[in-house]
């Protein structure tokens, strides 16, 4: 297949690509390698990618209306997964409209490319962030998902509702995956484990909000990847048993769309995972204990069943090895002196 990977010099975008190149299948990757965070990482995933002479890459902004329409003109994917996006739910408090930019804007240039070339499936990301002041848990997409509390899930809702508007009026078949807490090897700086291997290498305190007692559904990044390949290759079909006078908010009787959560399925608690991260280093934590942060939940778990069901879907890795793996690639990426190994 020829598949165009948005975003494929972050971290999920990385994984995917090189999954998809293994396998033997044609990417063009689109990344604008922005300095969000450390532009070398993202410079280091697309090395290796390009060591792959299936993988072309293209420097661009989602939000560039004419570059991206030429992309798809050129290239015309069989399939799209667009993963690029402005990520990060505190920084939306701080720059909305680099969200709006894009992840609303560059994410309709992702639907009109599309719309124009007729590819075989859409697949993006959505979030878990979607489910906002939901108490429900597990999260299930069946749930109403109406209540954001971050301008970032809100940009994320925009794109599943975008989505099922293409997806009705252009007959494209869309997949929205909403990503519960992914975490693994070649990860983002921003994101918990790899701030809190940094800071207890370096002896420094970690911030540990909500007092360490937030659970989440931490991911291990190659189990998205397997639930995003197997979307690649399944297009969503119509809901021919959908009534329109109890409307499923998770798939649709007017359009091939519907939105799955990939996760692992299982809460742990911040505290665990920062043991789990304190065994593998064989070093202890310094905690500074801190208040819940704005736009935090206190819980998130995903309820895999309908990815079970749809992609034969089956995470299989427990965070002592996931954080372990993520260790590991850290202690070999950046040479880390008198680190222990467990």
């Amino acid at each position: 297949m020829k598949v165009l990977v948005t975003g494929s010099a972050g971290f999920i975008g990385f994984h995917l690509a090189r999954r998809l190149l293994a396998r033997g299948d044609e990417v063009v990757g689109l990344d604008v390698l922005n300095a969000y965070y450390d532009p070398k990482l993202k410079m280091a995933r697309l090395a290796v990618l390009e060591a792959n002479a299936n993988y072309r890459h293209a420097k661009l902004d989602l939000a560039d209306n004419e570059g991206v329409a030429a992309l798809f003109a050129e290239f015309r994917p069989d399939a799209v997964v667009n993963l690029a996006a402005q990520a990060g739910v505190r920084y939306s408090l701080e720059s909305p409209r680099t969200y709006v930019d894009s992840n609303v804007v560059g994410f309709l240039n992702i639907l009109e490319g599309c719309r124009a070339t007729q590819p075989k499936h859409l697949v993006y990301a959505s979030t878990s962030s979607v489910y906002g002041a939901n108490g429900n848990m597990p999260f299930n997409v069946h749930n109403p998902a109406t209540h954001p509390i971050t301008l970032y899930a809100a940009t994320k809702l925009a794109n599943e509702s975008m989505a099922h508007a293409y997806s009705h009026l252009f007959g494209f078949p869309s997949t929205g995956f909403r990503f519960f807490t992914v975490y693994g090897p070649w990860g983002r700086p921003d994101m918990a484990l790899f701030k809190f291997t940094e800071a207890i290498l370096a002896g420094r305190p970690i911030d540990v909000y909500g007092e360490g007692k937030m659970q989440r559904d931490f991911t291990y990044v190659e189990d998205i990847v397997s639930g995003l390949v197997a979307a690649v290759d399944r297009p969503t079909p119509v809901n021919t048993a959908w009534d329109p006078m109890h409307p499923d908010p998770a798939t649709s009787g007017v359009a091939p769309w519907r939105v799955l959560n990939l996760g692992n399925s299982q809460r742990v608690e911040l505290m665990h995972y920062i043991r789990t991260l304190e065994a593998k280093l064989g070093r202890k934590a310094e905690l500074n204990l801190l208040p819940m942060q704005p736009g935090d939940v206190a819980r998130t778990e995903a309820d895999v069943e309908e990815t079970k069901l749809a992609l034969d879907y089956a995470p299989s890795t427990p965070i002592e090895v996931g954080v372990g793996k993520f260790v590991d690639w850290y202690l070999d990426y950046y040479g880390v002196a008198g680190a222990i190994k467990a």
